[in-house]
């Protein structure tokens, strides 16, 4: 049977009804013959404050009706380009990262091994280094990356445990999943709990963006200054806590003083990247939610990708 990659009509079936899929797209199995698969990963085993972000898959879903598949910028709508699918969500071990790590590893090996191209809702930011991994293999060479995240991600063991959701980006350059000289960091702002907290980026060539920076030049003329990222495989992971808790109440750690929405948007908007193959969006946690500000956040950094792609 041939299936129509197309959202649900919200004239047959109204957007509080239906079973939830992101943008109301079909859900199909894994081995279908979509071009990008829509995936949910709940795992939050990687947190160190505020938890909830297993929820997030879910609750995006949900949300998600009320998504639109046309961007009123570009003038096109991604389903017009693109067969786009939810897949389901990924399996993990909510009690433990390690197992996670595998089963995350050997999900998206699969996804990249029929070369899909893939968008996941997490989930903490710990799951995106798995994630990169399998990139790494697929593409065989370090990726360009462009990360949104308030807090630089390079950080040391906490407790002893050397794998969490703030080293991710430490592992995935020490791995050489990414290409620091191609690495770019968009609303990084402080505290920070010591100027060696610096010292990472510093050492490797990471492009640190911060909020003053923005601010600073305003907003048009920072994104006309966005460099170009090429035909190079690129990846986009997003985290919510890049933006203001005005923005985005429900978050792990949440910081003042962050992006807009609308910043966010322009900045996705303004990249130019011609071969973007994967992205997430992590750390948004429901529970912490105030009407849903931040699942719909998420939602609009997932529309933005699409249409990016």
């Amino acid at each position: 049977m041939s299936i129509k990659y197309e959202p649900l009509s919200g004239r047959e079936l109204p957007r509080f009804s239906g079973i939830k899929t992101f943008f109301r797209l079909p859900h199909v199995p894994i081995d279908a013959d979509y071009d990008v698969g829509l995936v949910g990963l709940p795992f939050d085993g990687g947190l160190s404050y505020r938890p909830g972000a297993r929820f997030a898959p879910s609750r995006v879903r949900e949300v998600s009706s009320l998504g639109r598949v046309f961007h009123y910028g570009r003038m096109e709508a991604f389903t017009k380009r693109l067969k786009v699918a939810d897949i389901g969500d990924c399996p993990t071990v909510p009690i433990d990262l390690e197992m996670t790590y595998q089963r995350i590893q050997a999900y998206y090996g699969k996804l990249l091994s029929m070369g899909k191209r893939v968008i996941t809702v997490g989930g903490d930011h710990s799951t995106t280094l798995p994630i990169l991994r399998e990139m790494r293999k697929r593409y065989g060479k370090p990726l360009r990356f462009i990360h949104f995240d308030a807090h630089l991600d390079t950080y040391p063991p906490a407790w002893d445990k050397d794998y969490h959701h703030g080293s991710f980006a430490r592992h995935a350059v020490e791995e050489g999943l990414v290409d620091p000289k191609h690495y770019h960091m968009f609303g990084i702002r402080g505290p920070f709990t010591g100027s060696d907290d610096l010292d990472f980026v510093k050492k490797h060539g990471i492009t640190v963006h911060t909020v003053d920076e923005l601010r600073d030049v305003g907003l048009r003329a920072f994104v006309n200054s966005l460099p170009d990222f090429g035909s190079e495989p690129t990846y986009i992971s997003y985290d919510v806590d890049c933006l203001d808790p005005a923005y985005a109440p429900g978050t792990g750690t949440p910081v003042v003083g962050g992006l807009t929405t609308y910043e966010t948007q322009q900045i996705l908007r303004g990249l130019k990247v011609k071969n973007l193959v994967g992205g997430d969006i992590v750390e948004i946690s429901p529970p912490f939610d105030s009407s849903d500000l931040t699942s719909l956040a998420g939602l609009d950094a997932m529309f933005e990708m699409l249409s990016l792609m």
